[in-house]
């Protein structure tokens, strides 16, 4: 299933009645839903067309005719996608051969990338660039894996002199939020959405000025409709025992391409110091004889 089926799937319950019967007429036949205009799909489903477009717009897209061009992507994906089920997610099983293991890792993992990429909006990620290129000041705010992310980011943003800290502690993330102003950026991370340590400290550093980036899987939820800018990974990954393994590849799939795009908009500042970073780091290690 797509990720935009999935997390269909997953909100259902939650949706009001009206919508709940969208949902159902879009997870029933998703391939009619892409040739339908909205005014034939509110009347087969007995609702308003203004209904249809707040649908999309809780689940954060522009409007209908954006959720049919992501979602007949999808499709397409799975459609040209193998049909032996190597390009379902793999849960950790007993007794299984190294083999096997490989194999399934990179079946996760790969998985992982094209669906994040599938739900990837390019606008929101210009808007993103754009905010970290021009920001004061960075803070990076996660927990347990979702740290770990936010860490990564921190690496590579201090490689090109962004003015940037990383926070896995949620009374530090709080006591940061509160000193920032307009022109910061706060960029939080979430795989869930409804971490309230994150969300707690995102609206602090919204009521203090800053601007917000969240990073969280496909769907609805706090944290996303909070941030200014919300990106998305893929939410396809469930079951306790995966330990986060390809949720954590998605979510840095899209740092990369951040981070990327912001040393391409602005390469003649960052590249120089990315390559000044490497040298004096190069020159330190072989003064101690190449140890780290």
């Amino acid at each position: 299933m797509s990720p935009i089926l999935h997390a269909l799937e997953h909100e259902k319950a939650k949706l009001s009645q009206m919508e709940r019967k969208l949902a159902e007429r879009i997870l029933s036949s998703p391939g009619e839903i892409v040739h339908m205009g909205i005014t034939e799909l509110a009347e087969q489903c007995g609702i308003s067309p203004a209904t249809i477009t707040r649908f999309c717009k809780v689940l954060h897209f522009k409007g209908f005719p954006d959720f049919k061009v992501k979602l007949a992507a999808e499709i397409a994906h799975s459609d040209a996608a193998p049909q032996d089920g190597g390009s379902s997610y793999q849960d950790i099983v007993a007794g299984n051969p190294l083999s096997v293991i490989v194999e399934a890792m990179q079946t996760n993992h790969l998985t992982s990338i094209r669906d994040t990429t599938s739900l990837l909006d390019l606008e929101r990620l210009q808007a993103a660039v754009h905010l970290l290129c021009q920001a004061r000041r960075v803070d990076l705010y996660g927990m347990a894996t979702s740290s770990i992310v936010a860490q990564d980011f921190y690496q590579k943003l201090i490689r090109i002199g962004v003015n940037c800290t990383a926070f896995a502690d949620s009374h530090m993330q709080i006591t940061s939020a509160s000193s920032l102003t307009k022109g910061d950026v706060v960029f939080a991370v979430s795989y869930s959405g409804e971490t309230p340590e994150t969300i707690d400290a995102l609206m602090c550093a919204k009521a203090s000025g800053a601007s917000t980036i969240a990073l969280t899987s496909y769907g609805s939820s706090t944290l996303a409709t909070l941030a200014d800018i919300p990106l998305f990974s893929s939410s396809l990954e469930k079951g306790m025992r995966r330990g986060d393994m390809a949720s954590r590849i998605a979510q840095l799939h899209i740092i990369d391409i951040l981070f990327t795009g912001m040393v391409s908009t602005r390469f003649g500042d960052f590249i120089p110091r990315l390559e000044q970073s490497y040298l004096n780091v190069q020159q330190y290690r072989n003064k101690r004889g190449g140890q780290s």
